[in-house]
């Protein structure tokens, strides 16, 4: 469900992208800007990674299946490693030709309107990439958000190239323009590599973040004074789904009935503070040694209570 509401966003960056490269291409094609063909360059990366970002949502939104138990929500971490990999490319072509234009400079013409199409596609990319931002973090969508920062790096990319055709035009260095080119280059360098780490992090199914892992544990406080104690717990992130599960202890009188109910109550908890999340429960006798016996167990990054009975 999360993945099928976040298309309409991708169809809304696949718009911006084909917008902003018209702008910026016609910045280019009046001024002759190499710094701003390096910008116009990066925003091919943005419609490629827009139109992947849009078919890993149609993926992930893809309901589960007898080969897919737990749906295809991991699907979303093919935008973000693919954007790393178109990044790579761009920033090979950023660098060729900001060296060829250091190598045989030449000069630049009608700035001003140039620049004016720059600001401009710089406004509609910065104004995108804020609703991505806030649909990804409401809807917990990694491909939303990483689509959404890969545009704010365009806009300061942006930024940084319209300041050095202005100065160009003031100070008349035409250095600064191939200059720049590179710092264009070594900047879509960068956030490849960041959404890489981040990508190859995620499909290792990583823990969740300590401040989600803090949320997990506090529901589990009101139920100390019962007697009851949580261990085991293990999570995973998967596209927009929060896996989770751990052990509830509860003392041996208990019925069944009260145990279940026990757990109902924390998955719910639980579900209300972290979107998209899936929790599972096992359900242990507090008396019995055994429930306490596992030796595949890693010690959770979260505080729990997993001091055994008197």
């Amino acid at each position: 469900m999360t993945a099928r509401l976040a298309r309409p966003y991708a169809v809304l960056s696949i718009g911006a992208a084909l917008a902003t490269m018209g702008l910026k291409l016609g910045a280019y094609a009046i001024t002759g800007s190499v710094g701003l063909l390096s910008d116009a360059l990066e925003s091919t990366v943005n419609l490629a990674s827009a139109i992947v970002a849009f078919w890993a949502l149609s993926l992930a939104a893809t309901p589960a299946d007898s080969e897919h138990p737990f749906g295809h929500s991991k699907a979303e971490y093919f935008s973000s490693g693919l954007e790393g990999a178109f990044i790579f490319v761009a920033a090979l072509g950023i660098g060729y030709s900001a060296v060829e234009r250091l190598l045989s400079p030449r000069p630049l013409d009608q700035n001003g309107l140039g620049i004016t199409l720059a600001i401009a596609a710089t406004a509609l990319n910065g104004t995108v990439a804020w609703i991505l931002w806030r649909a990804g973090k409401r809807l917990n969508s990694i491909a939303l958000r990483a689509d959404s920062q890969h545009l704010m790096t365009d806009v300061w990319t942006s930024v940084g190239v319209v300041v050095a055709v202005a100065l160009i035009f003031i100070t008349g260095w035409e250095w600064l323009d191939p200059l720049i080119a590179l710092g264009v280059g070594f900047n879509v360098l960068w956030t490849g590599t960041h959404l890489l780490r981040e990508t190859i992090s995620s499909l290792m199914d990583q823990s969740l973040p300590p401040a989600q892992l803090q949320a997990i544990t506090s529901c589990f406080l009101p139920y100390e004074d019962q007697g009851v104690r949580f261990h085991l717990l293990q999570t995973r992130q998967a596209g927009s789904q929060s896996f989770i599960s751990f052990h509830v202890l509860v003392p041996g009188h208990w019925t069944v009935q009260r145990g279940h109910d026990l757990c109902e109550a924390i998955e719910m908890a639980i579900a209300e503070r972290i979107t998209g999340s899936r929790v599972t429960t096992h359900l242990e006798p507090l008396e019995d040694p055994k429930s306490w016996q596992h030796p595949d167990e890693f010690p959770p990054s979260a505080p729990l209570n997993r001091d055994k009975p008197n």
